[in-house]
C-alpha cells in the first residue's frame, strides 16, 4: 500500500495497550472493533458451567483478533479476549472498517485474503478437532505455531488442543 494509505487508515486507527491478563472484550459485552495486533499475544476463550476455560484461539503480533459473531449481529459475545502477555493493538469500529474498505481498494483486497485463510484455518482446526489423536493434536500445532508453543502457557496450549494438562505433559516428554 502507498504512504497515503497508510495515512488515510492511521488517522481512524485507536491505538490500545493491555497488559497481561487484561480483557480486550468479556463475555457479554457487544464487540464494536476490528483488532489488529501490534504487539503481544491474545487468547479468546469461553468459560463453561464448571469455570473451564476452553480457548478457541491465540493471535500475535501482526494477526487479527475479534469477536467476528458479535461484531457483525450486535448480540452479546459469547466469548473473553484477554492478553496473554502486555499488548498492543489497533482499533477500528464496523463504520471505520467499511468505510477503509470502500477507500482503499489494496487494504480491502488484504481483509478479504485474511478472511479467507481465517476461514480455511478454523475449517482445519475443527476436523483436527474431530479427527486427531491427542498426540498428532499436539505435534501439529508445535510444527505449526512454534511461536506459541513457547509463548503461551502450557495449561492454555492443553485447553485449545482440548486434552488435560498431564496429557499434554506426557506427550511433551515423548517429544524431548
Amino acid at each position: 500500500m502507498s504512504e497515503e494509505e497508510f495515512a488515510a487508515i492511521a488517522k481512524v486507527s485507536r491505538v490500545k495497550k493491555l497488559r497481561k491478563k487484561q480483557y480486550l472484550l468479556q463475555e457479554g459485552d457487544v464487540s464494536r472493533d476490528h483488532c489488529f495486533i501490534l504487539s503481544g499475544l491474545l487468547r479468546t476463550y469461553s468459560v463453561d458451567e464448571k469455570g473451564n476455560e476452553h480457548i478457541i484461539r491465540f493471535a500475535m503480533q501482526e494477526w487479527w483478533i475479534s469477536d467476528w459473531e458479535s461484531l457483525l449481529t450486535g448480540q452479546p459475545s459469547k466469548c473473553n479476549i484477554d492478553a496473554i502477555e502486555d499488548s498492543t493493538v489497533l482499533l477500528w469500529s464496523a463504520a471505520e472498517m467499511e468505510q477503509l474498505m470502500d477507500q482503499l481498494p489494496g487494504f480491502s483486497k488484504m481483509i478479504n485474503g485474511i478472511l479467507n485463510k481465517s476461514f480455511i484455518t478454523s475449517q482445519n482446526r475443527i476436523h483436527e478437532a474431530i479427527s486427531s489423536t491427542a498426540e498428532e493434536k499436539y505435534h501439529n500445532f508445535v510444527n505449526r505455531y512454534p511461536e506459541f508453543a513457547l509463548r503461551v502457557p502450557q495449561s492454555m496450549i492443553a485447553s485449545y488442543l482440548g486434552i488435560a494438562p498431564e496429557t499434554l505433559s506426557r506427550l511433551r516428554g515423548k517429544r524431548h
